[in-house]
């Protein structure tokens, strides 16, 4: 590719390697294995007064459609069944909800369920789903509701039908791309470090301005842009980009918007019509743009947008192609475990919905409910991998803390590993330990799973990235 800069050699190198281990079990013949991807894209913009963020805090119904709200994904065609991947502009899919979605488009492509690697970008002012939730709701005749669901039905009917018909216009694809850039004055840790030696955890998306998170570092966070891309020969077929940080810029007021991760994706695709653009949200629960958000809110969002975007570009640049040779693929349990503590046992949430009239509330504990149940019948959720051979993308539920994107990463330390967050978000946040020994609050007003899973998600992660052989 002409003007298109190396990634740095030890990377590179590690690719080559890469490229000369079929691991996973990993699709192939003699003659090499054939792929073929299809791209598709849909409309889930919500109606004016539906719920934003299932209704469960202080953002109000939807008035106003600052920008339409998209899914797009890819179907990559082999030698094995098809591997979906796909991104939704929506802040929460959770629990069955996240089943039906995967089970929409795993038929549509003819495919199963596990094979479907599904997100969220996460914004806030954007619907959120949970069936059983709704369900449990209409049953107590409650006030609150999180999701309309003829609504979420259209939605997910309109993108299985868009992923089928794609499939008639798929195209040979012979290469894979991959390629990284800094992010610059975009993510920040929620933590960071107060005057008087405490840790404090306020960076809170949406918001910003306060001159003590302004100062302090970025703390920890992923600095890096990544693409992934398709290739037929030297003609570009479609790019993920993948990026960990919270994506509001300001949210709460009712105007349904992807933010800045949705406007730097638009205009990526207004600039490249012939490439697909892919946005997907990394493993960033605890990262946001607190730091760098000065609390403008309309001002400073293009800010935000212009670097995301300049990231993009820059990581696209710095693309190298190699031949795609294999898309070996994993799943692996997950067995986390639901809260007890907090009021999060069963029956304590269904008491308290009993008792409340406060909408807000009643969508919450319902939200807490449905996923208490899912888990007290023996759910396990899933971690799914595709192994690409110089790169590799797995995927996440809920909020998990951007420390698991890093641990992901030295898995494979020479390799190129794509993490997408906001998976089954039944969980919401999954936090390191650390955060519960110093009482991170955001943990008590967005989370239901219980302490222990930073080991948990270490063992599964680490199995799914594994090398065999």
């Amino acid at each position: 590719m002409n003007n298109h800069r190396a990634i740095d050699r030890r990377q590179a190198l590690g690719s080559l390697a890469a490229l000369t281990s079929l691991a996973w079990g990993a699709d192939s013949h003699a003659a090499g294995p054939t792929f073929e991807l299809a791209t598709f894209e849909a409309d889930v913009t919500p109606p004016l007064g539906h719920p934003l963020l299932g209704g469960a805090t202080s953002a109000v119904p939807a008035n106003s459609i600052e920008d339409p709200l998209l899914i797009r994904g890819l179907a990559l065609l082999g030698p094995d069944r098809p591997i979906v991947i796909a991104s939704i502009d929506w802040c929460e899919i959770r629990n069955d909800a996240f089943d039906r979605w995967r089970d929409g488009l795993a038929r549509a492509a003819g495919t199963d369920r596990s094979r479907v690697l599904f997100s969220c970008i996460h914004q806030h002012d954007a619907p959120l789903a949970d069936l059983e939730a709704e369900r449990i709701l209409r049953r107590r005749k409650a006030a609150g509701q999180i999701i309309d669901l003829d609504f979420h039905e259209a939605c997910v009917q309109s993108a299985a039908n868009a992923l089928k018909e794609s499939l008639e216009s798929r195209r040979r694809v012979t290469h894979l791309g991959i390629g990284r850039a800094r992010a610059e004055r975009l993510a920040s840790n929620r933590r960071y470090i107060a005057a008087e030696g405490r840790p404090v955890h306020n960076r809170n998306s949406g918001s910003g301005g306060l001159p003590a998170q302004s100062a302090a570092p970025e703390g920890t966070i992923d600095p890096w842009m990544r693409a992934l891309s398709f290739w037929d020969e030297d003609q570009p077929v479609c790019v993920v980009s993948n990026y960990a940080i919270h994506p509001m810029s300001y949210w709460g007021g009712g105007g349904v918007t992807s933010d800045f991760p949705g406007l730097a994706r638009e205009r990526r695709q207004a600039e490249t019509p012939a490439i697909s653009e892919i946005y997907t949200s990394g493993a960033s629960g605890n990262v946001t743009a607190g730091k760098y958000n000065d609390a403008s809110r309309h001002e400073n969002r293009p800010v935000l947008t212009h670097r995301l975007y300049r990231a993009m570009v820059d990581a696209w640049n710095a693309t190298q192609r190699f031949p795609l040779t294999q898309a070996g693929f994993r799943s692996i349990p997950l067995p986390l475990k639901p809260r007890d503590d907090h009021g999060l046992t069963a029956a304590e949430l269904n008491n308290k919905l009993d008792e409340t009239e406060d909408p807000r509330v009643q969508c919450f504990t319902a939200l807490g409910l449905s996923w208490r149940e899912r888990m007290d019948a023996g759910h396990v959720l899933d971690l799914p991998a595709i192994d690409f051979g110089p790169a590799q993308i797995l995927l996440l539920p809920g909020e998990s803390y951007v420390e698991f994107q890093l641990f992901a990463q030295q898995q494979r330390p020479d390799s190129f590993v794509m993490t997408l967050g906001y998976g089954e978000c039944g969980t919401g946040y999954v936090p390191i330990e650390r955060a519960w020994a110093e009482h991170d609050k955001n943990i008590d007003s967005w989370g239901w799973v219980a302490p222990g899973s930073e080991s948990i998600m270490h063992t599964a992660i680490a199995a799914a990235l594994a090398q065999s052989g």
